[in-house]
């Protein structure tokens, strides 16, 4: 912008020095017209002769007041006769070389003299002969001294610089007071990218506005918030193999130590460590199966049509054991989930029902669809949970502490559960009573 500025100056300058030239000219043009009019005029009306000459002259000085730096010369009989104002300056007085020059005309002629006098600048001028019967008696000099218009051009060409160099220097303070908000994202990017280590993965960049480093620092933190759960979800699947494949492989290494020759002692070892093995495969499932439910390619959505898909799950559930099934409130429509992780969890759902009930107990199986949600629920008349264990059974690892009932599993399933509802943007809500029963839904969104 500088540059700008400084090449600007000088083209400034020039267009602004020959603008007033031509003003100039154009004033001296105005000036020499009124004096050929009256000239004429004067001609027209009186009979030449040096009298009237000098009448006319006297007459057209003293009532033809010039513009400013504008001086009306009248030479005669090739001498400084008169002017007006009074006082000239001494490159055009009566002594001067320029005098003397226009003394020595002959002829009308319109002329631009540059003098070494800064206060002077050039001296346009432009002449007219004076005749008494077409012989030349003298001559009328209308003169332009351009330094006073100029020394004005220059305070004006000052003021543009002053004004020019205040908004630049004020465009660069706002430049950069932009630019240090407009970067301030990108730096505190950079901070919180410094900070960021295996053991602190929660800070975040705080989004203000809607350009486009909000987008970036949006984009970062949904970045940090997948790498934090990639991370909680490696750390949680670290620990709880640890916590919970100890017992089994503790068990299984006794067990073999410990086995003799005897075959029938030998079988019951196997038969043992197979059944410990086993539940260390259904546990890793689980697990794997939780470590892939915050991952984005979780779910494979479809539409699917709840009627037939809540009898199908009806179908299938009734096998799980000897009790009471029955199949509620069938309503038409149409939801969009991943079908095989929903029929998991209502699966395991009423698994989990069939291990806290007897065989009179009756295990329900419905659907609804309310307010741009479905719901999916597993109803039993069972033994109930607690209002304490209510609270976290759907944890990890978690079982009711107060049931006379111990679960074969982990403790997994509830958790599977909601990590499925959730995964769909859905929750699971659970009433339940002691010795009345429980309710799970499922509620998710319809699209």
């Amino acid at each position: 912008m500088l540059l700008v500025v400084g090449v600007s100056i000088p083209i400034f300058r020039f267009f602004l020095f020959a603008e007033i030239d031509a003003r100039v000219r154009e004033d001296l043009l105005e000036e020499f017209e009124e004096f050929q009019v009256d000239l004429e005029t004067w001609d027209a009306a009186t009979p030449d002769s040096e009298e009237t000459l000098l009448e006319f002259v006297d007459t057209f000085l003293d009532h033809e007041i010039p513009e400013d730096d504008n001086y009306h010369v009248v030479i005669l009989e090739e001498a400084f006769y008169r002017s007006n104002p009074m006082v000239v300056p001494d490159v055009i007085g009566p002594d001067s070389d320029l005098m003397q020059q226009w003394a020595r005309l002959q002829s009308s002629v319109e002329s631009t003299v540059q003098v070494s006098d800064p206060a002077v600048g050039s001296v346009v001028y432009r002449t007219q002969v004076l005749e008494i019967n077409d012989v030349p008696q003298g001559l009328f000099v209308a003169v332009h001294l351009s330094a006073g218009e100029r020394v004005e051009s220059l305070a004006a060409i000052y003021v543009f610089v002053k004004v020019a160099a205040a908004v630049v220097v004020a465009s660069f303070l706002l430049a950069w007071l932009g630019s240090r908000q407009l970067l301030k994202p990108v730096q505190q990017l950079a901070e919180t990218a410094k900070k960021i280590n295996e053991t602190n993965l929660s800070d975040r960049l705080s989004v203000k506005g809607s350009g486009e480093l909000s987008a970036l620092a949006t984009t970062f933190n949904t970045m940090m918030d997948r790498v934090q759960n990639a991370f909680t979800s490696q750390r949680n699947f670290i620990n709880d193999a640890g916590h919970e494949l100890r017992t089994p492989i503790t068990i299984v290494q006794g067990h073999l130590e410990l086995m003799e020759d005897d075959p029938e002692e030998q079988q019951e070892t196997l038969e043992l460590v197979m059944d410990e093995l086993d539940r260390m495969g259904r546990f890793v499932n689980d697990m794997v199966l939780l470590a892939k439910s915050e991952r984005p390619d979780f779910l494979l959505l479809e539409a699917i049509d709840l009627k037939p898909f809540t009898e199908a799950i009806f179908s299938k559930v009734t096998a799980l054991a000897d009790r009471d099934w029955q199949l509620a409130s069938l309503e038409p429509g149409r939801f969009v989930a991943d079908r095989q992780r929903i029929t998991g969890a209502l699966i395991n759902l009423a698994s989990n029902a069939t291990q806290y009930t007897q065989t009179e107990d009756m295990i329900e199986i419905g659907s609804a669809i309310s307010q741009k949600q479905v719901r999916l629920w597993v109803r039993d008349t069972g033994e109930g949970i607690s209002p304490d264990d209510q609270q976290r059974i759907f944890d990890r690892f978690a079982r009711a502490a107060k049931s006379y009932r111990r679960s074969e599993g982990a403790g997994l399933g509830l958790a599977i559960v909601r990590a499925i509802a959730e995964a769909h943007g859905g929750h699971v809500e659970l009433i339940s009573q002691p010795g009345v029963g429980s309710t799970f839904t499922l509620v998710l969104p319809l699209q």
